[in-house]
């Protein structure tokens, strides 16, 4: 329960009372069955028995087998899909993202896939900025940002065959990994160390440390410290690291 419903007057006690019941069910080791349900309960058997019967109805509950065991209805399914795409990363993410952009003083991006690119979905500049030629809304490649191969590498086998197969590897500077064989290999020690270090592979002169927010199997997106490389020496990119690091736990415990 959140503070503004513990000061407010709820309307609905039945409501209430359903969601103790799907409550229970969805925590159960086991589907439950009407008197185990009962039994967890704060409320009557009776009461239980019709408002299972109004779940059942519309699709919230349903009942199966010889024992009469009640399981969430799959509508919730289609609920959580429509709940994870309407979700705002941003919303959440920027607050984190503002506090390591202002103890790196370095530029913090933050983007999502789309259509097997990284779209940039905030900037948040440096004070002593640079010119990036990242900008809101803009798409890179996931192969050469530290932000798409940090997703890249999250990929099972054949997601990420399914990527390659689809993205001709062109590069963008001298340092820009253009072969599969490589790509794979960064991609693996990526996926080791959880972070990924993108150095002048997308912009010359421009070195970038890229973290995924994954949670649960769902990718959600990605963020990275951006800096220009003559200003950022190991020490640096050790901060850069642990800062990130940090971010990326409190982001994620958030979701």
């Amino acid at each position: 329960m959140n503070a503004e419903s513990a000061s407010t007057p709820l309307y609905g006690g039945v409501l209430l009372k359903a969601k103790e019941i799907m409550d229970f069910i969805a925590k159960a080791e086991n589907p439950p069955t009407l008197k185990e349900i009962s039994l967890g309960v704060t409320i009557s058997k009776p009461t239980v028995f019709k408002i299972l019967q109004t779940l059942n109805y519309c699709g919230y509950v349903r009942r199966e087998g010889s024992e009469k065991q009640y399981y969430l209805g799959t509508i919730f399914l289609e609920y959580a899909d429509k709940a994870t795409t309407t979700f705002n990363i941003k919303t959440v993410a920027e607050p984190y993202l503002t506090t390591l952009r202002n103890s790196t003083n370095e530029t913090i991006n933050l983007g999502i896939v789309e259509d097997n690119t990284i779209t940039l979905l905030e900037k948040l500049e440096s004070p002593t900025s640079v010119k990036l030629v990242s900008r809101v809304g803009g798409k890179m490649n996931m192969y050469s940002s530290s932000m798409g191969k940090t997703i890249l590498a999250s990929y099972p086998e054949e997601k990420l065959n399914n990527y390659l197969i689809k993205t001709p590897l062109h590069a963008l500077t001298p340092n820009t990994i253009t072969d599969q064989k490589k790509l794979r290999a960064s991609l693996k020690e990526i996926q080791e160390k959880g972070y990924a270090i993108e150095d002048a592979e997308n912009q010359l002169d421009i070195i970038c440390v890229g973290f995924p927010l994954i949670k649960r199997g769902k990718i959600y997106g990605a963020f990275s410290v951006s800096a220009p490389s003559y200003r950022v020496d190991q020490a640096d990119l050790r901060k850069f690291i642990q800062a990130g690091q940090a971010t990326q736990s409190a982001i994620l415990n958030t979701l």
